[in-house]
């Protein structure tokens, strides 16, 4: 315990320092820098490459504290009891004294906030007096950070800090829904949306490759290793990484498995990871067997879809 309160001091002291510094959620690490600092939020854009049209999630410690920047609404309310700490982002109504930089939102009046359930994470952001704008640890395009090492290969010495808290236990991103007026999802991600639907009693609009993007995560290319990817492939070339997700009765040396057992979360879990290793051992191409588009699959299919477009 001790240590990690160490470790939060230093995290905190960089970012005080309107520093940006790596940090862990439950869903993927992130670059994590004073929301509402125009100098540390431009240094989140440069360090990720990321366009500056494409707003950032804001991550709060709790309800309380995000009554300061954004209007919250019955619908709000209802899902934050349900589903926060976790992995589900709001996009909410900015007020308009919001002290909020305007990089993070593209000049918008609205804002994505996110509630992690990491501990780490949490005890940081209570320690703080401004919250943090944290997109994924990675250079833009390319897959999320689900580990300290993986943030390390991303920026090496370019960040100061990152906070070690572990590897990421859903490992993809959140979902984000649009609750200015009439519930939208605007990106597939770790809460299923059937238990959204449940708790507000109505199906909900899905509008994830919207013409404008107006969330992250909406890009054609993203998510990418950096080489070509096919997905519902049967039969893989001996020279490409072949990722499966059933154990095979023979097992060639370039088959590599995100769980032998068809269980879908510990594939999203491993999916990062075994994407960047393959990278990372040299093949040049990757083939993907049919993954089953319910629950988190289809989370998994517009994964692989986006880093497709390679």
């Amino acid at each position: 315990m001790k240590s990690n309160q160490s470790n939060i001091k230093k995290a905190k002291k960089y970012l005080n320092k309107n520093h940006c510094i790596g940090v862990p959620t439950e869903t993927v690490y992130g670059l994590a820098a004073n929301a509402y600092m125009d100098s540390a939020v431009k240094k989140i854009f440069n360090l990720k490459k990321r366009p500056k049209n494409n707003p950032l999630i804001v991550h709060y410690h709790d309800i309380h504290s995000l009554k300061r920047d954004c209007l919250i609404n019955n619908t709000f309310i209802k899902l934050y009891k349900k589903f926060s700490p976790g992995p589900i982002t709001y996009i909410l109504k900015l007020k308009k004294d919001s002290k909020i930089s305007k990089y993070v939102t593209n000049n918008q009046k609205s804002l994505a906030v996110r509630f992690s359930k990491h501990t780490l994470f949490k005890n940081l952001l209570k320690q703080l007096k401004y919250p943090l704008a944290a997109p994924s640890a990675n250079i833009a395009t390319k897959v999320s950070a689900v580990k300290v090492k993986d943030v390390k290969e991303e920026f090496g010495n370019k960040i100061k800090y990152i906070l070690d808290g572990g590897t990421c236990t859903i490992g993809i991103e959140s979902t984000i829904i649009n609750l200015i007026g009439r519930p939208v999802i605007l990106r597939l991600g770790g809460l299923d949306i059937s238990k959204i639907e449940k708790v507000l009693g109505k199906k909900i609009k899905i509008n994830i490759n919207p013409k404008k993007k107006t969330a992250p995560g909406q890009s054609n290319l993203h998510y990418s290793p950096g080489i070509p990817l096919k997905t519902n492939v049967k039969k893989p070339k001996k020279t490409e990484a072949f990722l499966l997700i059933k154990k095979r009765k023979i097992s060639l040396n370039n088959y590599y498995y995100l769980t032998k057992n068809n269980n879908l979360n510990v594939a999203a879990k491993n999916l990062y990871s075994l994407l960047r290793k393959v990278k990372n051992k040299g093949y040049k191409s990757i083939a993907v067997e049919k993954i089953p588009d319910k629950g988190i699959g289809k989370v998994i299919n517009d994964r692989l879809n986006r880093a497709s477009k390679y």
